[in-house]
């Protein structure tokens, strides 16, 4: 059997192997040691990897057996936003250290959030990965490596209207895990290399219709929310791929 690993196997990492490991052996990272007891019994080969801090990371015997995998899926955040710049520096040398000299498929899961927060419609040819910090440096490392710039990740128990939500006339661009995890598999199919992909369901109702269809409410939907719109496009053209959820007013059905 072919092996995947996943590094950084959390919330959507666990879902991505649900999907995938009836046909891969799946090797995955954790920085929770509570997980790995958990990751272990569905049959995962589970190491234990804080990339945040010092240290060699290619001694963990639990990777050991997995030198080459087919597949990575990174999934550990390297987001200019989020961290500083030392951080975010040290977290992909320690990441790069670990997967080494990588020459199977690879996949880096960035965010929609690295767009401008600005009212137009953007598609991946408005910012390159050269722009982005965290997509620059796995680009310059892993030129074939694909990446997938995530819509806000919804399903199962991540439903909008558990949150205190504000400007709730604005559209959402979400994307169910169900979605990620089945771009990835038709993906790995399909042998991509080298790929930008906005991963976000194709509607965009405001995020008051979505919360009302998740409380069961009435909204009349009459006017057409205005906001910062993130385009699939590219993705459902090049794969000829179509959403298993393309309106996020329906994600909890």
């Amino acid at each position: 059997m072919n092996t995947i690993g996943i590094i950084g196997c959390g919330w959507l990492g666990t879902r991505i192997a649900e999907k995938l490991a009836g046909k891969y052996a799946v090797y995955c990272t954790t920085t929770s040691p509570e997980k790995i007891e958990g990751l272990t019994s569905k049959g995962y080969r589970t190491a234990l990897i804080d990339f945040d801090a010092e240290g060699e990371f290619r001694n963990t015997a639990a990777w050991d057996l997995a030198d080459h995998p087919d597949v990575l899926i990174v999934t550990v955040t390297l987001s200019g936003k989020r961290m500083n710049t030392e951080i975010l520096e040290k977290r992909f040398r320690n990441l790069s250290s670990f997967i080494g000299d990588f020459k199977g498929q690879l996949f880096f899961m960035s965010s929609t959030g690295v767009y401008p927060d600005i009212q137009q419609e953007f598609t991946e040819d408005d910012l390159p990965p050269e722009q982005v910090p965290g997509e620059s440096m796995i680009r310059a490392r892993y030129p074939k490596a694909n990446i997938l710039r995530l819509g806000g990740l919804m399903g199962d128990d991540r439903l909008l209207s558990r949150y205190r939500i504000a400007d709730t006339g604005l559209p959402v661009n979400h994307i169910h895990y169900a979605d990620v995890a089945a771009v990835v598999e038709q993906m790995i199919s399909q042998h991509s290399e080298g790929k930008l992909y906005n991963v976000v369901a194709p509607q965009h109702p405001s995020k008051a219709s979505v919360i009302a269809a998740q409380q069961n409410g009435a909204y009349d939907g009459l006017q057409e929310p205005q906001g910062r719109i993130m385009s699939s496009s590219r993705l459902m053209q090049d794969l000829d791929y179509g959403f298993i959820f393309p309106d996020p007013r329906f994600f909890h059905v």
